[in-house]
């Protein structure tokens, strides 16, 4: 992908209203491109990104890194929001 798309252009969404699962859904379902052009783009098999698209299986580890760079999208803490450790 040639431009990187704000969290808000791609999802739709302000910070905080959705799950990570849900931001990535919406955001590689508005992204422009295929299905097949991202799983070529970043490795991740078009099968996964089917099932993950369709609510099917979530998508694990390294993938998620993977689509949310392919995406243009960065994970941030919220203020005031850390978990503080038990």
């Amino acid at each position: 992908m040639t431009s990187t798309l704000a969290q808000s252009e791609a999802t739709g969404y302000t910070v905080g209203m959705a799950s990570v699962t849900a931001t990535l859904r919406t955001a590689l379902e508005r992204c422009g491109q295929t299905r097949y052009a991202v799983s070529k783009a970043t490795g991740i098999p078009e099968s996964t990104l089917s099932r993950f698209v369709a609510g099917g299986k979530p998508l694990r580890g390294e993938n998620i890194d993977k689509l949310a760079d392919y995406l243009g999208l960065a994970l941030t803490a919220k203020a005031g929001k850390a978990r503080k450790d038990r």
